[in-house]
């Protein structure tokens, strides 16, 4: 582990050689805001010392604000996105080789880059996959300079196929202390060199601040995790930092459009992993 600029811990995203901050930052806003605001928080991320951006090409403008607004900032970030989604942009997807190379070539032109670092299948399933002939499409992206390491976002039942291929470089995978059905996964995909990119870390924020799962956040309070609360850590930065405590995940990344919780989200980041102590009553608490 080494550190940013910021003082964030950073790592090494498994075969790719890529060092990213351990909190990344997951550009799908979730609430409208103006193209400055946009730019403003974009900004801000890259300001607060993290350098892993995670977008994809059905995020409504979001690689069209990255290329209009931290373009001129390419060398301080890697970039991140996902393939497969539909033309209109609709959350569905469409898994054929043209539907993947015409999302690629709309995302580099929207970002104003000739290539990504990760481009990413966004949540197939394994037939999906070898009904598309999907991994040939990326590695001919890869062939053709546009695309330096290719990925999978990815659950179960898919996880274990996906990883058998041992085709992907970067594994997406959903995880927190309230969410831990791919905790085992997660050292998996480390143990077969692969990069692990974490979303869903801080279940999408706390009730309290009208976001989140609620589901997710009665765990949370059934298992009294605010007594294990300390050293001015809200909700949030207490979950954040009992999924940055699993030993084999490089990056987790956290979508927020509130520069406030940016800062808390990065201050907690900079604090690092809770105390061992900490996290073992908390896994004991909210168990499987």
């Amino acid at each position: 582990m080494s550190t940013s600029p910021a003082n964030l811990e950073t790592a090494v995203l498994g075969r790719t050689g890529l060092e990213v901050t351990r909190l990344g930052y997951g550009a799908a806003h979730r609430r409208a805001l103006t193209d400055n605001q946009i730019g403003d928080m974009l900004n801000a991320v890259l300001d607060a010392g993290i350098t892993l951006i995670d977008t994809a090409n059905d995020y409504g403008n979001s690689e069209e604000m990255i290329g209009r607004y931290i373009r001129h900032r390419r060398d301080e970030y890697i970039l991140a996105t996902k393939c497969g989604c539909t033309p209109e942009g609709n959350w569905g997807h469409l898994w054929t080789r043209e539907n993947l190379f015409r999302g690629l070539h709309e995302s580099l032109e929207r970002m104003r880059v000739d290539s990504v670092d990760i481009m990413q299948l966004h949540n197939p399933s394994v037939e999906d996959c070898e009904t598309g002939e999907l991994v040939q499409a990326l590695e001919d992206m890869r062939q053709q300079g546009k695309v330096r390491w290719i990925g999978v976002s990815s659950t179960l039942p898919h996880l274990p196929t996906f990883l058998e291929w041992d085709v992907f470089d970067v594994f997406q995978i959903p995880y927190s202390g309230l969410e831990r059905e791919h905790e085992e996964w997660i050292t998996k995909v480390a143990e077969q060199n692969a990069g692990t990119i974490i979303r869903g870390g801080v279940a999408l924020g706390a009730p309290s601040l009208g976001t989140g799962s609620a589901s997710q956040w009665e765990r949370f309070e059934k298992a009294k995790l605010d007594d294990l609360r300390g050293g001015g850590d809200s909700q949030t930065a207490f979950l954040l930092r009992l999924t940055l405590a699993h030993p084999h995940m490089h990056s987790t990344i956290v979508g927020t459009t509130n520069p406030n919780h940016l800062r808390e989200n990065a201050e907690a980041a900079a604090k690092g992993p809770l105390p061992a102590d900490v996290v073992a009553e908390a896994m004991r608490r909210l168990g499987k």
